[in-house]
């Protein structure tokens, strides 16, 4: 049952991510991967083409690797080869030059999954795209949205509620970024 599933990832990840807080607040990071879940839920309630059980492992878990001491062999024993997968495409390559690059790898990482890994990076960014800490320069926060903007383009097929919600959040970040 997918409830079990998402207890069961939830679990895991907040142990995984028990020191780490979203940027910029000081709220634990199960708020960061609950409100991809529920973007992720809100998209499967308009579309349910998917599979939601997989979608929801992968939101919960998707940067368990990235942020974490968790390894690609540690999702795969715990949730399988296919989560495993899903989350390693989710993940960007710490090891290539630029951020730039990375985005460009993991999208086509992502676009070579199934379609939940997209639906996953999508819900991912929607959720990103709030007021940017005020730490970032004028700059960073130029670059993360033309960054939105090749997401959206990238993964313009994966799910048009998601896609719809994308491009509002990066009209309301642009509007707000000139503010």
């Amino acid at each position: 049952m997918i409830q079990e599933t998402y207890q069961r990832a939830m679990k895991y990840a907040g142990a995984q991510h028990a020191q780490q807080l979203v940027p910029g607040t000081t709220a634990n990071y199960l708020l960061h991967l609950s409100n991809v879940a529920m973007e992720v839920l809100m998209a499967h309630h308009h579309s349910n083409n998917f599979d939601l059980e997989y979608a929801i492992q992968l939101a919960i878990l998707h940067d368990t690797i990235e942020d974490t001491s968790s390894t690609y062999a540690d999702i795969k024993n715990l949730f399988g080869t296919k989560v495993a997968d899903g989350v390693n495409a989710l993940t960007k390559d710490e090891s290539l030059p630029t951020k730039q690059a990375m985005m460009r790898d993991s999208l086509k990482k992502i676009n070579a999954q199934s379609i939940e890994v997209g639906i996953v990076k999508l819900a991912d960014r929607i959720t990103n795209l709030q007021s940017p800490p005020p730490h970032w320069s004028a700059e960073k926060i130029k670059k993360y949205l033309e960054e939105a903007k090749l997401i959206s383009k990238t993964l313009s097929n994966k799910n048009e509620y998601l896609n719809n919600r994308i491009e509002l959040k990066i009209s309301e970040y642009a509007k707000n970024m000139l503010n």
